[in-house]
């Protein structure tokens, strides 16, 4: 039987646990890309869409540190649960209007905004709970990425069950997108990593061109940024 996307209620040809596994690599893997952005002395981190809890895990083992996580689906909140230290099941937005939240040095965004109805003002309100000084670290698939011209020269839009052209995404966001969203927010841009999803061979071509290149190249990114003292 299809399964309707409990977050976004789109029908898809996969079954629920299908589409489970299908994006366990995007939603349930530690994301060392991730991770390198998340300072060592963050002491408390709330990671928004936290899934199964696989990245707070690992940075849980990497440092000393407190992770609360927020995830709409109960099935990876309810997994979250054994291994974070809080999880709030919910939507997003709700969940950070939670009055016992708290404050913390970092906030993870990593493949959620691109979900969410309105993420420029979850991104804002989100910073609201950072202390000064701290870090927000952003994912986002890359709507620059040269496939969706290539998509778009054949006269389509890509849309698919999983990945950066995930049926479920709402808004597309480009390497500048990006940079005004986390400065709208009030962060200051710091890092910028780019994600490529080919072999050893043509990821380091894609990487020796350069920066110019890699808006084109790259299907993913990494952005961090701080906020003022």
């Amino acid at each position: 039987m299809a399964a309707a996307r409990a977050d976004r209620g789109i029908l898809t040809t996969m079954t629920a646990a299908a589409i489970r596994e299908a994006r366990r690599l995007g939603y349930e893997t530690t994301r060392p890309d991730v991770q390198r952005q998340v300072p060592l002395g963050a002491r408390r981190i709330l990671d928004l869409g936290c899934a199964s809890g696989a990245l707070g895990a690992a940075l849980k083992h990497r440092q000393d540190t407190e992770v609360v996580g927020i995830e709409l689906l109960p099935e990876y909140a309810a997994d979250a649960e054994r291994v974070l230290d809080r999880v709030v099941q919910g939507d997003v937005a709700a969940g950070l209007e939670e009055p016992d939240l708290g404050a913390f040095d970092c906030v993870i965004a990593a493949d959620v905004l691109e979900h969410l109805l309105d993420p420029w003002a979850v991104l804002r309100r989100a910073v609201d709970h950072l202390r000064p000084g701290g870090t927000i670290v952003v994912s986002l698939p890359n709507v620059q990425y040269i496939r969706t011209f290539r998509e778009l020269a054949r006269g389509r839009w890509p849309r698919e069950d999983v990945g950066p052209y995930d049926r479920t995404h709402l808004h597309w966001f480009t390497i500048l997108d990006a940079r005004d969203l986390l400065q709208g927010a009030g962060a200051s841009v710091v890092d910028v990593e780019w994600l490529y999803f080919y072999g050893p061979r043509l990821t380091r071509i894609a990487r020796r061109l350069g920066p110019r290149a890699a808006p084109f190249l790259a299907g993913q990114f990494v952005i961090s940024g701080v906020t003022g003292p």
